[in-house]
């Protein structure tokens, strides 16, 4: 974990994320926290980490996401020398989105 983010403050941060039961409420937070921009480019990123992580290439990954050859080469080193921040998310979206397919059927 970087000690140079973790303070009081960004733990009351991400409770306050932690705290929201759902989708909508997620929607509520973030719009007032994040700028429409802001908001944009954290969704963009986590498309890119799980396009990496279906091994799509920086082409594909560019023409449908927009996001810049920089921006994918960041994501592209945290997927491998982060802290697996996006991978954990990943597989946990993975993991829910199963669930739901399994409890249409």
């Amino acid at each position: 974990m970087n000690k140079k983010i973790r303070t009081d403050l960004t733990d009351k941060l991400f409770r306050s994320i932690l705290a929201m039961e759902t989708l909508e409420e997620c929607y509520q937070l973030f719009e007032d926290l994040c700028t429409v921009n802001e908001l944009q480019a954290i969704a963009q990123r986590m498309e890119v980490a799980a396009m990496l992580n279906r091994k799509c290439t920086y082409v594909e990954i560019a023409e449908k996401t927009g996001a810049s050859t920089a921006t994918i080469s960041r994501v592209n080193r945290c997927l491998h020398y982060g802290v697996d921040g996006y991978k954990l998310a990943i597989d946990r979206l993975k993991e829910i989105e199963d669930r739901e397919k399994e409890e249409l059927s």
